[in-house]
């Protein structure tokens, strides 16, 4: 926009590496690829924020096993911490003296020695995982760990391995001598519940971090974890699909494609989202959102599924912030990432077009801001489509939402309102030409109070958003009826919000503002 005039769409790239906002949002050149998988790296805090922890400590038994019904109030009270550590080095110290025993009633006391160190390790808000480490825990668990121990050892021992992962970063790293057996234990001749608290194990092994993750996907951790996802048993699927998404949330692709092409991955992910179950359908939910935010092959298969119309119809009915949000983030992220997705599924005149925007509306009113600020985002590439998609958003409860969120919200909600408010206003001219400008939008837009909000945007330090304000103000001035456009800018103190840019280090938004004042407030303005 050095000349001024609203940017040209961008060269003609594949429909998978380009934004849906084309007509007010081209001179930012960044893809749809880039925002995902920075939405992806950053995903972790927010996922904290919606209580949804990369790692978990197992505290009550998994649903199916013998204790399950027995140990219910049976947790030891929380005591002194110098007590609990002592406890702990004295079970782990039983434990080693255990080991090499045999004969009658060996395999119990062995079984109820790992159950003592198991509930030492879930029973404190701090657990004594750091007494358990140094007192040797894992090198003996691993020991525990080995095939041909009873489904019972196995069960406790994994426990252990799994509270232990859950603790400090350098705790977590502790357990590469057990990562072997603990994928091993993942395979078909294992129980399902030895083979669940497994991959609970692994899943807060993966939530560490890249490097365990790696190490984990090098130990071909990914196929039998993709296989318990298929399972029919929702705890065990449900655990599965968390560890899943803690294993391939990047910032590397290759897990993710590698999931994908794993033969019945979409069909367990489609029939888990349809399933009453909201736990499940979250954790499946989070798979979905890395796999459309760091893989263009899983994004072009997910949204020729219907994982889409799901993800639509469980934003419309759940109020489970945990679900919403990352429901919101893997819808948002289909719509960005494949253009089949506005084109094809979200067909103006189609029920599930107007549930997508029913449900976008929604979380638009919501006191959330992840879900809030998603919702723009998802809304702004849509409102990027057909001149029909425009028309539906411009004239539904989404468009004086958006103004008022323009005018009121915190910063990162503004812009993606801004985005979504000027990709109503424009449509693609093509040839590089300027966009075509939609004059009852842009006078409804304006007239209902935006304008402010936008030349704020001018004033940002974000060079993108003060972009996307000169942008608009550029539609304004040269599209506003009977040549107001500049007075009207002018008014709300505009002039003085471009005449920032005059020296400012960045060439290509120094050319752009002082090419908007030059033209619409030169020698001649203000002469009738």
């Amino acid at each position: 926009m050095a000349d001024g005039s609203a940017s040209a769409s961008p060269p003609s790239v594949s429909p998978h590496h380009q934004y849906h906002r084309d007509a007010i949002k081209s001179s930012v050149r960044n893809t749809a690829a880039n925002r995902r998988r920075e939405q992806a790296l950053a995903i972790g805090k927010e996922r904290r924020e919606a209580l949804m922890r990369a790692k978990r400590v197992c505290r009550a038994p998994l649903s199916g096993s013998d204790e399950a019904a027995a140990e219910d109030g049976d947790m030891v009270i929380d005591e002194g911490k110098a007590d609990l550590e002592a406890r702990t080095t004295q079970a782990v110290e039983e434990l080693k003296s255990a080991l090499s025993s045999q004969g009658k009633g060996a395999q119990k006391r062995k079984t109820e020695l790992l159950r003592a160190l198991r509930r030492l390790l879930s029973q404190s808000e701090v657990p004594p995982v750091d007494a358990a480490i140094k007192a040797g825990a894992v090198p003996l668990l691993v020991q525990y760990l080995s095939f041909g121990s009873s489904d019972e050892q196995l069960l406790e021992a994994a426990w252990c391995l799994t509270n232990i992962a859950a603790g400090e970063p350098e705790e977590t790293k502790s357990l590469l001598p057990a990562l072997p057996l603990l994928i091993a234990h993942l395979g078909e001749k294992s129980s399902t519940l030895v083979a669940e608290q497994c991959a609970w194990a692994i899943g807060n092994v993966a939530g560490e971090g890249v490097e365990l993750r790696s190490t984990l996907l090098a130990q071909g951790a990914l196929w039998p974890l993709a296989r318990l996802m298929l399972s029919n048993k929702g705890s065990t699927a449900r655990t599965a699909a968390w560890a899943l998404s803690n294993l391939i949330k990047g910032p590397d692709s290759k897990a993710a494609n590698e999931l994908i092409g794993i033969d019945g991955v979409l069909n367990s992910i489609t029939r888990n989202l349809e399933k009453a179950d909201e736990e499940l359908a979250t954790e499946v939910a989070w798979v979905v959102v890395y796999l459309s935010a760091l893989s263009e092959k899983a994004t072009s298969l997910v949204v020729r599924s219907s994982v889409p119309q799901l993800l639509i119809g469980r934003l419309l009915a759940s109020e489970n912030l945990q679900l919403l949000i990352p429901v919101l983030r893997g819808l948002g992220n289909l719509v960005a990432g494949d253009g089949y997705m506005v084109d094809s599924v979200l067909i103006v005149g189609n029920s599930v077009t107007d549930q997508a925007l029913s449900s976008l509306i929604k979380c638009l009113k919501s006191d959330n801001r992840v879900l809030k600020k998603e919702a723009s985002w998802a809304m702004s590439n849509i409102a990027a489509g057909s001149f029909e998609h425009k028309k539906l958003i411009f004239a539904s409860e989404a468009t004086p939402l958006l103004m008022h969120l323009l005018r009121t919200a915190q910063f990162d909600i503004r812009r993606e309102a801004a985005y979504t408010l000027g990709n109503l206003c424009v449509v693609p001219a093509g040839s590089g030409n300027p966009p075509n400008i939609i004059i009852e939008h842009l006078v409804a837009i304006v007239d209902g109070g935006a304008l402010p909000g936008f030349i704020n945007l001018v004033r940002s330090a974000d060079i993108d958003s003060a972009r996307l304000g000169l942008q608009f103000l550029e539609l304004v001035m040269r599209g506003y009826p009977n040549s107001q456009g500049p007075k009207l800018v002018e008014a709300e103190d505009g002039i003085e919000a471009m005449e920032r840019f005059q020296f400012h280090e960045n060439e290509v938004m120094r050319n752009m503002a002082n090419g908007l004042v030059d033209k619409y407030f030169g020698e001649d303005y203000g002469l009738e």
